[in-house]
């Protein structure tokens, strides 16, 4: 229901020459000739717009009834419901991350992006890990202690691959020299890529660190791309619990299947006996697309070594089991346009994507005079770092234990951020508990806040000076509103409204027949034997109850379903009226997709019969619904008198 409403909302007003001529008023509010053309064109969805006379006054009778359901809604403050404000307050945050950006450095990092697509590097890595919380001191002696493994291999030559099996803190490859295979760009973290592909083939990275602590890298090999390829396979499973025992089974099981194959057998026939693939036995064991990087190295490079589409591998074994691959297709790197809105995707939900944010919310420091003053904020950092660690209420505080902490941390646009308002804000994020490494902890909340800070004031800079941003929000906002208007004078008050829609009904009951049908049970049965079994349970002497007979039938799949109820013979045109007989089971009626119906007939209606209320519920409120949204266009269209400029009109005409 809310789209409807928002397919015709309207944008802000901006009084141009010839433009901002008016086009009609309601009441006293004028609505321009600019305004309603806005409208009418984004509501062709995509069409071209009908410019003739008709059209455009069809719609100029519909804009203007919008118009007045949207002023009745403020005139009713419906943007000060609280639930309408959070939902523009959320509405704002999400439209203004499209434009709190820079959009310069977002492109560049989508090319980037693709770039680094079109060549795999193969990588080793050693990492020492970090918790995010660490203190200085641990944090620099953990630097120091990666700096000299990086000095032992690149100044005394010390093998890699053996201090990473000495060293390294990643168990994934650790036990394999550091080794974690070929991968390529939006496959791992931002500053791990870069390090690989800024690193020359054969050489060591100098140490970084990401959120998981401190890496080196050595890039091992490169090649093109090789894109994606799509396989189906039998996965003959080795369970660790069944040992060699088990390892050997399944290499018989994978001898057989490769008989089969050998004899013509058809690979989807043996995915179905064999597989243990329970993601893909149903689907002929095909797999989803993949690229490198997405599987285990010896299943990738089987999946690629494959030619032609049929092409089946040898088994390969992996820590899963046995593999039997056939291709099904590859598809070479795709061309950049046809990439770029995955890229999008990807880079927003990358460590990158914030690259672009900082240098936006520097760009807006720079030009709205911010102004930080370090030393108060030392200040903060060192009394909420006393925060005591130890006792009832450690590692708690209140934003009244720091009354005297009231001076300016930094500047924008002209207004002051005290040390207070940064500590209420600290106290909102953190529910009053610091806990970790605190003067790490303060200092986070204190970006965050300065990021916040910045961004609200850019929401509000983007609601004055940017005519797009305004207009949408403009729009999401009338939109809203006039839900809210609907419900309560229309969609909600149709079911509120016990009496009136009760007097409604009567005064147009006479609408809300039955049609000749009856009233009983009806048995669906999904084919002949279902029927055949079926009816032996119903005309036995003393016959189950009906969930015991669909319990019966229903073992092995939904064979009989049973529904009780009024029903009208137009409605069931398979069913013979003149073969039910009242308290009897009909002879089964045969439907078109092979299934049968047996009724059992507790009363027959051969006329019509008037519904009650609660029989014609559904259709009574929705014409309930039509009838007061019509009376109260009426009421608007008095209280609003709509004056239209008809040459100003005619002028539109194309």
């Amino acid at each position: 229901m809310r789209k409807l409403v928002l397919t015709i909302a309207a944008s802000g007003l901006v009084i141009t020459s010839g433009w901002g001529q008016t086009l009609f008023t309601y009441g006293s509010n004028p609505v321009t000739k600019q305004e309603f053309l806005r409208n009418y064109q984004k509501n062709a969805l995509n069409k071209k717009p009908d410019f003739s006379e008709a059209a455009l006054r069809e719609y100029l009778d519909l804009y203007s009834l919008f118009r007045m359901k949207v002023k009745e809604a403020e005139l009713q403050h419906m943007d000060t419901i609280p639930s309408i404000q959070r939902e523009l307050d959320n509405y704002r945050k999400q439209l203004a991350k499209n434009y709190l950006t820079d959009a310069q450095v977002t492109n560049r990092l989508y090319r980037e992006a693709y770039d680094r697509m079109k060549e795999e590097r193969k990588v080793a890595h050693i990492l020492l890990m970090a918790p995010a919380n660490m203190g200085g001191e641990d944090t620099l002696k953990l630097f120091k202690r990666m700096d000299s493994i990086y000095t032992a291999i690149t100044k005394k030559k010390a093998d890699f691959g053996a201090l990473a099996s000495q060293y390294s803190e990643d168990r994934g490859s650790k036990e394999r020299g550091g080794e974690i295979g070929f991968m390529t760009s939006l496959q791992t973290l931002y500053p791990f890529e870069n390090a690989v592909y800024t690193t020359d083939i054969g050489k060591v990275s100098t140490p970084f660190r990401t959120q998981l602590g401190y890496h080196i890298v050595k890039v091992l090999e490169k090649r093109p791309a090789r894109g994606e390829v799509q396989v189906a396979q039998i996965l003959v499973s080795t369970p660790k619990s069944r040992g060699d025992e088990g390892v050997e089974a399944a290499r018989k099981r994978v001898d057989s299947i490769q008989n089969d194959l050998k004899k013509g057998v058809d690979f989807s026939k043996l995915v179905t006996k064999y597989s243990d693939d329970k993601f893909t036995v149903n689907d002929g064991g095909v797999m989803e697309p993949f690229g490198v990087g997405r599987m285990i190295p010896a299943f990738e490079d089987a999946a690629f070594a494959l030619k032609k589409p049929g092409d089946v591998s040898a088994p390969i074994q992996t820590e899963y089991g046995f593999h039997i691959i056939k291709l099904v297709q590859k598809n070479p790197l795709q061309p950049y346009d046809t990439l770029l809105s995955q890229i999008k995707r990807q880079v927003e939900n990358d460590s990158r994507a914030q690259i672009a944010r900082e240098l936006y919310f520097e760009k807006v420091k720079q030009t709205n005079g911010y102004k930080e003053y370090p030393a108060q904020l030392e200040e903060v950092v060192k009394r909420m770092a006393a925060v005591p660690d130890t006792g009832e209420n450690a590692n708690t505080f209140k934003t009244s234990d720091f009354k005297d902490l009231n001076k300016t941390l930094f500047t924008l646009g002209g207004n002051n951020y005290t040390q207070h308002d940064f500590i209420s804000f600290a106290e909102n994020l953190t529910r009053g508990r610091l806990m970790g490494q605190k003067q790490v902890v303060v200092r986070d909340i204190y970006k965050l806040y300065t990021d916040r800070i910045i961004n609200d004031f850019q929401e509000q800079k983007l609601v004055r000076e940017n005519d797009d941003f305004r207009n949408l929000m403009q729009e999401y906002r009338d939109g809203i509103m006039l839900f809210e208007l609907m419900d309560k004078n229309v969609w909600g008050k149709a079911g509120r409204d016990s009496a009136g829609l009760a007097a409604f009904f009567e005064s147009t009951k006479g609408k809300y027949q039955w049609e000749p049908g009856f009233t009983g049970v009806v048995y669906r049965f999904k084919d002949e034997t279902a029927l055949n079994k079926g009816l032996k349970l119903l005309n036995a002497k003393k016959p189950d109850a009906d969930e015991k007979i669909m319990e019966e039938l229903n073992k092995d799949g939904e064979a009989l379903s049973v529904q009780q109820g009024r029903y009208e013979f137009s409605r069931m045109p398979s069913i013979a009226k003149d073969k039910l007989v009242k308290g009897k089971l009909s002879l089964p009626f045969r439907n078109e997709d092979g299934s049968f119906l047996v009724v059992k007939a507790n009363q027959i209606y051969n006329s019509t019969q008037q519904k009650s209320l609660d029989d014609a519920r559904g259709y009574v409120v929705a014409e309930y619904q039509d009838y007061l949204e019509k009376k109260w266009n009426e009421q608007l269209r008095s209280k609003y008198p709509l004056k239209v400029e008809d040459n100003i009109l005619r002028a539109m005409v194309q």
